[in-house]
């Protein structure tokens, strides 16, 4: 089955989404939509797509699914839109900025039966994969510690940073993700410490560039996050989880897995040097290894990722709202039964 998709938006993430869709023989980019119509066409036409309005694409009955890429602030009117109009939606993160317009957009999409994955697309990289299926099948224990390190290689514009919410709801999103993916509880509380490092014009924004967060789950399982907007070595990316028989990890990823010894000592390839399409193509890779899941059925909504248990409100947005007043421990209020890791 070819999955019929319209994408939403046309910018730097969403010419990222119409490469992956490119690549993928169950996926077919139909239609393209973007506030500034030469945007549009230059990706539409790049892709062998079409040109329409959003109201078109949500009408199109020869549309699937929609990829939702568009600005934050746009996200969750999108989401509801396309619920209503029976699509299977992909939406970036965050649904929003504001916890209680996530869970009203939720609502809807609980009432219409809709199908909604939101872009947290590291739980499907092949190596993070492999990582939890470690922890499951008892190969460290009983997972007591995680660490995990999420730099890039160079913070986002201006433009960017003013309407992303911040380092904690932007980037550390994928971080408490993660974290949840690996720790099997739901974090309790959560400490935050922040500084700008990197570039005084984020910090003007009243943003951070770099952060160090604490997770504590109700039984004490910690997760630790380091943040950082710049690592001038590569797009940094590695996980650590802890436990009572032992350790499991996941390093880089390098453009190859070659090393050259001479008498000047060893060398090996750079990590990946791009966030966005070295990040992205971790996750699309392990979705396409995962056959009709990374196809068709994530598209129309059938596969599920492991980890939080369907119909549960997440945390994570909260757990970066809770993070903005750092140096403060804060006690996360969660909604609905605290389950295991499914």
């Amino acid at each position: 089955m070819t999955v019929r998709l319209g994408l939403l938006g046309a910018g730097r993430i969403g010419k990222v989404h119409a490469k992956a869709i490119a690549a993928n023989s169950g996926a077919r980019l139909i239609a393209v939509a973007d506030a500034f119509p030469d945007a549009a066409a230059a990706l539409a036409a790049s892709a062998g797509a079409e040109v329409r309005s959003v109201d078109a694409i949500m009408d199109a009955s020869d549309i699937d699914a929609v990829l939702i890429t568009t600005p934050t602030d746009l996200h969750a009117a999108m989401i509801e839109r396309a619920a209503r109009a029976g699509k299977a939606i992909f939406c970036e993160k965050p649904i929003d900025l504001d916890v209680a317009r996530v869970r009203s957009c939720l609502a809807v999409v609980a009432e219409t039966g809709a199908k909604l994955m939101v872009g947290f697309n590291r739980r499907f990289d092949p190596n993070f994969a492999e990582v939890r299926r470690q922890i499951d099948a008892g190969a460290i224990g009983s997972v007591e510690m995680v660490s995990i390190t999420s730099r890039d290689p160079g913070a986002p514009p201006a433009d960017y940073i003013k309407r992303s919410g911040g380092i904690f709801r932007d980037m550390a999103i994928h971080d408490f993700d993660i974290a949840r993916f690996l720790l099997g509880e739901e974090p309790v509380t959560v400490y935050a410490s922040a500084s700008v490092l990197v570039d005084p014009e984020i910090g003007a924004l009243g943003d951070y560039d770099s952060a160090s967060i604490v997770l504590t789950t109700r039984s004490g399982r910690i997760a630790q996050i380091s943040n950082s907007r710049r690592a001038s070595y590569g797009y940094d990316q590695r996980i650590e989880a802890h436990g009572s028989k032992g350790l499991v990890s996941a390093e880089n990823v390098r453009a190859t897995n070659v090393e050259v010894a001479g008498a000047d000592g060893y060398r090996r390839a750079q990590f990946l040097h791009d966030a966005l399409h070295g990040g992205l193509s971790r996750g699309n890779r392990g979705l396409r290894r995962r056959g009709g899941a990374g196809r068709s059925d994530l598209a129309l909504g059938r596969g599920r990722s492991q980890g939080a248990p369907p119909g549960r409100c997440r945390p994570d947005l909260g757990a970066g709202e809770a993070c903005r007043r750092c140096g403060s421990v804060i006690r996360l209020r969660l909604h609905g039964a605290v389950t295991p890791r499914q």
